[in-house]
């Protein structure tokens, strides 16, 4: 299954003139099926057409660590 079946975030990535970094802006989020499909929920939507998804690592992190605190 893709991502395991993580919570991802949905960024678009912004070239702006004049400035040497892009700008990421989280869009939405996304969660794989059971199916390794995936559903995709979007809070705005990029004028650039561009999405890029990825694993939420941080959110990943905090929630290894209150597992370990349950344990």
């Amino acid at each position: 299954m893709a991502a395991n079946g993580r919570m991802m975030s949905v960024y678009t990535i912004i070239e702006k003139e004049g400035f040497d970094k892009s700008f990421w802006v989280r869009v939405g989020a996304c969660f794989t099926n059971r199916d390794g499909s995936y559903n995709v929920f979007l809070d705005a939507l990029p004028t650039n057409g561009r999405l890029h998804i990825r694993v939420d690592k941080a959110r990943e992190e905090t929630e290894n660590a209150t597992k370990g605190e349950e344990a």
